[in-house]
């Protein structure tokens, strides 16, 4: 019986492996040494904040996997022997593949920042991240956060929770301006600070300081000041999970090199979710998608792939979502943090400073090429339509409320929203 082996239990692997089982009778393992069953990633900060337990983060059973014949193993691969397809662990166990997925998952960046190793220096991305969090954080006074992205204002919400102050740094003239334009970081940078978050815009982190015992005591910045500290969140980005593949043949860059059917460099080896890189960039798209629905696609596609329906991984649309404290936020299509050639942003903000909409568009086609919202929930299927058609602003505009997802809880601000982009037109 064919065996197919899966490293890493996150939204990819696991997906894969749910998909390989209901086209295949093979036998599959899935090894992970972060946690004994998978879990929602993006829910660990609720377990922190009081609001979940750690067993609420479980999506199935635990009788799941033996009903469905998924064997499940606690451990850290140390080494892969792909000639002999066998992988190696730290006790001196092998285990032997057929077929081998990777699916690693992402580490935070470190920069090799002075200190960035004392205690109290850490990322918030895996399961180990929050329980050492949740020990360092139990008596602390105060906390400092690098980079401005989504973990970044995820993990100073989680502290804020436990009444931690919190001062954020971000590198940038507006929170995560790299990615949303200037009118939404700003909205975003504003929202922060009401909420009580020391927000300090083009500030970067020059040293973490530590005290004789190792702990960490504060930072200074690279305009000389000092903020007194005991724990440090590093969390300016990630990057994928391949340290362990370090001097093997396996191909790699950033990430796992892989084709348009998620192959590898090495016959029968795929890489899927965040440690995949793809050799060719997919239109718009980064090589390396840090993005849990992509795993999602990726485990999916590989599944068919592996048992008989050789497929190209398509993404589709891209779109992304997140929440920033009260704020939900949604982006569908493409709308960089400055306009493109030929390409115009439409912005409107409510006046209580916690919904707005911008949209890209073509000038000289008019067509609609993608939106960011906050504030106002919105049907993913129904932009995704509109895009692939090819829709114009003008229709979009006109149609938002066929998009709004709550019209029960949200006031409808349509008609608004286009009196504003025509007074917007007349004006440029």
């Amino acid at each position: 019986m064919e065996h197919i082996v899966i490293i890493g239990n996150g939204i990819a692997g696991i997906t894969a492996a749910r998909h390989i089982r209901k086209a295949s009778d093979c036998k599959i393992t899935v090894i992970s040494g972060e946690s004994d069953y998978f879990f929602s990633r993006t829910a660990l900060m609720y377990v922190y904040m009081g609001h979940m337990k750690w067993d609420h983060l479980k999506p199935y059973e635990d009788w799941f996997w033996e009903k469905n014949r998924i064997e499940l193993k606690n451990a850290w691969v140390d080494h892969i022997d792909f000639q002999h397809k066998e992988l190696s662990f730290s006790s001196e166990e092998t285990l032997h593949y057929d077929k081998l997925i990777l699916a690693t998952g992402s580490l935070p960046n470190r920069f090799g920042w002075p200190g960035e190793n004392l205690n109290g220096v850490q990322g918030m991305v895996t399961k180990q991240d929050l329980e050492k969090l949740e020990a360092r954080t139990s008596s602390i006074k105060q906390a400092v956060v690098i980079g401005g992205g989504l973990i970044g204002v995820e993990l100073a919400e989680m502290l804020h929770t436990r009444k931690i102050p919190v001062t954020l740094l971000v590198r940038e003239k507006g929170f995560w301006s790299s990615v949303l334009p200037p009118q939404d970081a700003k909205m975003i940078s504003e929202h922060i600070l009401a909420h009580g978050i020391d927000l300090r815009h083009e500030t970067e982190l020059e040293e973490i300081l530590g005290d004789e015992q190792g702990n960490v005591r504060g930072i200074r910045t690279k305009s000389g000041e000092e903020i007194t500290c005991e724990f440090v969140g590093l969390c300016a980005g990630v990057k994928p999970n391949i340290n362990f593949l370090e001097n093997l043949e396996i191909e790699t860059e950033k990430g796992i090199l892989v084709n348009e059917f998620l192959e590898t460099s090495i016959t029968d080896v795929y890489a899927i979710g965040d440690c995949a890189q793809q050799r060719k960039a997919i239109g718009l798209r980064k090589p390396v998608e840090a993005v849990w629905y992509t795993g999602r696609i990726m485990g999916e596609t590989v599944a068919r792939t592996i048992t008989g329906n050789r497929t190209p991984y398509q993404p589709g649309n891209w779109f992304n979502s997140a929440k920033f404290f009260d704020i939900e936020y949604q982006t569908y299509g493409w709308v960089f943090n400055e306009p493109g050639p030929n390409e115009q942003h439409f912005h409107w903000q409510h006046e209580s400073g916690e919904k707005a909409i911008t949209i890209a568009f073509d000038t000289e086609t008019q067509m609609f090429k993608g939106i960011n919202t906050f504030g106002i929930r919105m049907r993913q299927e129904v932009f995704d339509k509109w895009l692939n058609e090819g829709k114009t602003i003008s229709h979009v505009l006109s149609n938002l409320q066929a998009a709004n997802f709550d019209p029960e809880f949200y006031e409808h601000h349509e008609a608004e929203i286009f009196k504003s982009f025509k007074n917007n037109l007349q004006s440029t």
